[in-house]
């Protein structure tokens, strides 16, 4: 059973609501939500209803980006050839794209490159140096990776190379020896806010450079859509500065977007349409992320940097087809690891999810592992061989870190990085019985018991007598949603049917909601998903409880999407 929590609001954070209520004249439920979000004031307030490009952090308060800039001042007047170097997912390939197209403005001897999934695997490649070095490039620019690379970045000192590293994930004690690394989780960097995404930090980096030239920086932010796909891609928190390039990202992905994304925008189906976070996860992220996935990420930056238009249309058209060819094998995959932990008996007593098979494609286990953590609901970590080595990507659950978990076994790795919800990691064969040993030992000793089911946040008790066009236009300012700004989910208690509600689907399995609510006699509509059990309740004339989304349906009409629903005496 699904558990509902609802924490109400401190003494403090109801006076701090009642403040926004009064002075915004707004309802005190979207003031509570504001609340809830960190919002403590009415200008705090206005600030976040009405995000602007002023509010980004001046770039100088990242560590070593004066170094950055200075070396690429150096390079650009010195006519140096330069290595524009990415990881192979969404955020890498927006980062290389963003940081090619800027420089490229004023450079014109640039090269890309992105390593290849199975033989190079993510991050810094010797191979990647070896073709800076044939290429004569005497400056790397790596994005989205780098900040484990100690001995690479020495490798490539040695051969006359320098590196400026953008990289954004949990770094160790020590980090690599280049001209500048720039990352706002470095211990010694007091940069005001650290989850930017990898594109992000490329996009401070150009912010930077622009300024220290004098350039206008409206050619920069027309690249903010680069940063909206990268931001929801990776899920970041869209919070602080993530908010205000997410949101500007978003007007320029639905005005005016860059050649290589509008054709996304199109073949997604998406061209006309209000493109929201939800799109750019779930249509926009997949075609662009396929490429590194199924066959070559330069793929995707071929798109995203291209002038042309039958050539971008061209390479559109193989990445949706590489899409669908990953949807293909993550179905299978999925299919074969739920076959392999149903035939395994201790599954159920464990606290968390190994599967290993040689013989999947590397492309698509980052997929699978998401998938197997949401159907276990547990840290999931799901491997397979790639050059001799098993490599694959653990992902976790709300509330659990699995980078420490991960790190807990990195005496038995070769390699690993990530954040705390998604890592990437690399060991020999023959530690894998220990690894899976030791990480399940981690996981069951660090695992709080909340944890261990599915939990329903609910931000607001709601009256369906206040859900009105005024209240929705507001609640539709708090966009873009994403994590840590969540769409908000409401609760309404002593739910009833209107008479209306029905059981549709192709097996009866949904719910058709036509409900009133007992204290305002209010009617609204809903679906709910799965809920066929709750059909003769409703029937039976038994008060309901809710916890819901509010959304536009495809007639534009408002309706209920609701997450669950439980008889009203076991709601709390």
């Amino acid at each position: 059973m699904v558990k509902w929590n609802f924490n109400p609001l401190t003494n403090e954070q109801e006076q701090q609501k009642e403040q926004i209520a009064k002075d915004l004249g707004i309802n005190p439920v979207l003031a509570q939500l504001l609340v809830q979000r960190g919002v403590a004031t009415p200008e705090e307030a206005r600030h976040f209803f009405h995000p602007r490009l002023s509010d980004l952090h001046d770039p100088f308060l990242m560590k070593d980006m004066d170094k950055a800039v200075d070396r690429l001042n150096e390079a650009l007047q010195s006519r140096e050839r330069i290595l524009i170097y990415g990881d192979y997912d969404v955020d890498g390939t927006t980062a290389v794209s963003l940081v090619y197209k800027f420089i490229g403005q004023f450079h014109s001897d640039l090269l890309f490159y992105l390593p290849d999934r199975d033989n190079e695997g993510s991050g810094i490649s010797y191979k990647g140096i070896d073709y800076a070095v044939e290429n004569g490039c005497s400056l790397i620019i790596a994005l989205d990776c780098g900040i484990k690379a100690i001995e690479k970045v020495d490798y490539a000192k040695d051969h006359g190379v320098d590196f400026i590293i953008c990289d954004h994930h949990t770094t160790d004690d020590r980090i690599p020896d280049a001209v500048a690394v720039l990352d706002p989780k470095r211990n010694d960097c007091d940069y005001p806010y650290k989850h930017l995404c990898g594109c992000g930090v490329g996009f401070k980096f150009m912010q930077a450079f622009a300024m220290s030239n004098g350039l206008g920086q409206s050619s920069l932010f027309a690249m903010l859509d680069f940063v909206a796909v990268s931001i929801a891609s990776d899920i970041v928190p869209i919070t602080g500065e993530n908010r205000v390039m997410a949101y500007y990202g978003l007007k320029q992905l639905n005005t005016n977007p860059s050649l290589g994304l509008k054709n996304v925008i199109k073949i997604a189906g998406l061209a006309g349409k209000d493109i929201q976070i939800s799109d750019i996860v779930f249509k926009i992220g997949p075609r662009i992320n396929a490429s590194g996935r199924i066959q070559q990420a330069r793929d995707a930056v071929e798109l995203l940097v291209a002038k042309d238009k039958n050539f971008a249309w061209q390479r559109c058209l193989e990445i949706d087809h590489q899409n669908d060819v990953r949807k293909d094998l993550d179905k299978t995959i999925t299919e074969e690891a739920l076959e392999k932990l149903k035939a395994d008996a201790t599954v159920e007593s464990k606290s968390s999810v190994v599967v290993y098979d040689p013989d999947w494609h590397k492309g698509v286990i980052a997929i699978v592992a998401s998938r197997l953590s949401e159907k276990y609901y547990r840290p999931a970590v799901v491997l397979t061989k790639s050059n001799g080595m098993v490599t694959g990507s653990a992902r976790s659950i709300p509330g659990f870190d699995i980078y420490s978990a991960i790190e807990s076994c990195r005496d038995l790795l070769e390699n690993f990085g990530g954040h705390m919800y998604a890592v990437g990691l690399a060991m020999k064969e023959e530690n894998l019985p220990v690894f899976e040993a030791r990480f399940e030992q981690f996981v069951a000793e660090n695992i709080q018991p909340d944890q261990r089911s599915p939990q329903v946040d609910i931000d607001a008790m709601l009256d369906f007598k206040d859900i009105t066009p005024r209240f929705y236009k507001t609640l539709r300012q708090f966009n873009p949603f994403g994590p840590e700004n969540n769409k908000p989910i409401f609760c309404t208690k002593g739910v009833f049917d209107s008479g209306y509600s029905k059981l549709v689907g192709k097996n009866n399995e949904h719910l058709k909601l036509d409900v009133r609510d007992g204290s305002s006699d209010a009617i609204i509509n809903g679906i709910a998903f799965r809920q066929c059990a709750f059909y003769e309740p409703l029937r039976q004339n038994k008060p309901l409880a809710i916890c819901y989304t509010l959304e536009d349906n495809k007639f534009n009409a408002l309706q209920l999407m609701v997450r669950d629903i439980k008889l009203n005496e076991d709601a709390f």
